[in-house]
């Protein structure tokens, strides 16, 4: 067996506990050090657990898979971990890891040198201990065991055999849970929204070794608020922040949240924060390339499109979503660019034509298509039963004829291309069936500009 011990190391900042001020969250730690290395550990063994603030973890098992123990051991010293100063400590047993964790020695001591407080069953009886000469594991155990057994209880004894190898060591196995939800007390009231990005960014730190445990990018958080209670006001509040694609990039991630707690209003002081996993993913593959111009940095189009909707609302960013549907003025619709695109339903025509109106459509040649549609046609004057726009206009191409939406106004159409002397290359339809669907005679139809060229 060989176990080894951890334990995160304040490194000059306010130590890393339950209990953060929002002050001390501005710092890049951990909301719970213990709980993200354990599952940082759980990439070279199964058997890691978690005993109060340091974490244990028995590689000897895993040690053929990696090399041997020597490219293992190296291999974890020279990870990149999430907390940045880590206490270690080696041995044969979790226990005198554990216990030679706690000491500032260099050399490592023998089992029979370390002191009795590095003991943790051996605490409660320090004081009698002491008092009848003992300082050491290795007086305990020159002891007779049953009187031992009869003044301290059994579970002395247990620990020391656990402690030698002459029992098995059991520990609840740490396991990566299916959802990341993690609580965060404020030691000092929040009374402004923004002000809660220091406390996330804790939190979001712990949620980026989670996602790396599980293989997995997110694609929705949830940053939810507890508020006080003694104020006649909500006592509760959350926010919900979604990408595109599945990503580790919590620095993105922060960018969502800052923005959209800008636009947020706290109507009581916030006491407690938790973030918590709504929805995550498996990490598409990275497509590598030799070529160095394909490298490019900074932020991709959806990450800008992410940011700018969160800052400027969603119905200010949109996207257009193609149509099965002949019609111009329909064959595309304008979504939220932050909404998947594979949720949006455009709406649909009557069940009996659903199917037919849901099938691929051929389009008409995107040659005779201008490069500007009109929000809404436009009604052509006649002349001697020429339409005019700017002036009389001369038919060039066409007709091209259009028969669509009879499952909800049926459309009888006659597309040209048309020059006008004063606007240019226009296009121009003529209505072959009049609104109320009875007139047939070409005189009654009517002439509209629906697109421009150029």
């Amino acid at each position: 067996m060989h176990w080894i011990a951890l334990q995160a190391q304040p490194d000059g900042r306010p130590a890393l506990g339950a209990r953060t001020s929002a002050a001390d969250a501005a710092s890049p730690g951990l909301a719970d050090a213990a709980s993200a290395l354990g599952w940082w550990a759980l990439q070279f063994t199964p058997r890691v657990a978690r005993v109060e603030q340091a974490v244990v973890m028995e590689v000897s098992a895993s040690e053929r898979l990696f090399g041997g123990r020597q490219q293992l051991l190296d291999l974890i010293f020279s990870s990149e971990r999430p907390v940045s100063q880590i206490k270690t400590a080696r041995a044969s047993t979790s226990l005198v890891a554990l216990a030679r964790l706690q000491l500032d020695a260099v050399a490592p001591r023998t089992p029979d040198q370390l002191p009795l407080a590095t003991l943790a069953d051996a605490q409660p009886h320090l004081a009698l201990l002491e008092r009848l000469g003992c300082t050491c594991w290795g007086d305990v155990r020159a002891l007779p065991r049953a009187g031992v057994a009869r003044r301290f209880g059994a579970s002395l004894l247990d620990a020391l055999d656990r402690a030698y190898g002459l029992k098995p060591e059991v520990y609840p196995w740490l396991v990566v849970p299916d959802v990341f939800d993690v609580p965060l007390e404020l030691a000092a009231q929040v009374e402004a929204a923004p002000a809660l990005m220091f406390a996330a960014r804790r939190l979001l730190s712990q949620l980026q070794v989670w996602l790396r445990a599980r293989k997995q990018g997110v694609l929705a958080l949830e940053l939810a608020w507890q508020m006080d209670t003694r104020r006649h006001t909500a006592t509760r509040g959350q926010l919900v922040v979604r990408t595109a694609v599945p990503t580790l990039d919590m620095q993105h991630m922060q960018r969502l949240l800052a923005e959209h707690l800008a636009r947020t209003t706290l109507p009581a002081p916030v006491l407690y924060v938790r973030l918590r996993s709504v929805e995550t993913a498996v990490l598409p593959g990275a497509n590598a390339s030799l070529l160095p111009d394909a490298l490019h940095a900074g932020d991709s189009l959806h990450q800008l499109l992410e940011r700018l909707s969160a800052r400027l609302g969603p119905l200010q960013v949109l996207r257009s979503l193609p149509c099965a549907d002949y019609r111009p003025e329909r064959m595309q619709t304008w979504v939220a660019a932050s909404v998947d695109a594979s949720t949006v339903r455009p709406s649909q025509p009557s069940k009996k034509s659903q199917a037919r109106a849901l099938a691929p459509a051929r389009q008409p040649d995107a040659a005779f298509y201008p490069a500007w549609l009109l929000a809404q046609p436009l009604k052509l004057a006649l002349q001697h039963e020429r339409p005019l726009y700017q002036g009389p206009l001369t038919l060039l191409v066409g007709p091209q004829r259009l028969e669509a939406g009879w499952w909800d106004a049926a459309t009888l159409r006659d597309y040209f291309i048309a020059r006008s002397e004063e606007a240019g290359l226009v296009w121009i339809y003529r209505e072959r069936l009049a609104p109320s669907l009875l007139a047939t005679d070409q005189a009654d139809s009517h002439w509209y500009l629906q697109g421009l060229f150029g």
